[in-house]
């Protein structure tokens, strides 16, 4: 089935938005943190200055093991796993 008119107009001011709000948030340096500059690294953890601390259990103290988490993490990506299948077979 292919969308109307309506439905292509509402995903390209979609996609516009987005786009637009990516420039933005690029331009502007939001999420950064000031008081490191990664470069070209930004998101891979070895580059962040002493970031075991963050994984040591220290940082967020809880009660919950961390293998309940992991758990639950697995639990939900299989969930969404079976829900894809089901929405994919239903064409």
């Amino acid at each position: 089935m292919k969308p109307g008119k309506t439905g292509r107009i509402i995903t390209a001011v979609v996609i516009a938005a987005v786009l637009l709000v990516s420039v933005y948030i690029m331009v502007r340096g939001l999420g950064l943190s000031p008081d490191h500059d990664f470069g070209a690294g930004a998101y891979y953890y070895a580059d962040i200055p002493d970031f075991e601390k963050y994984t040591d259990g220290k940082a967020n103290p809880t009660s919950v093991p961390t293998v309940v988490y992991i758990l639950l993490f697995l639990a939900w990506g299989a969930l969404m796993w079976l829900l894809w299948k089901w929405v994919d077979g239903r064409k």
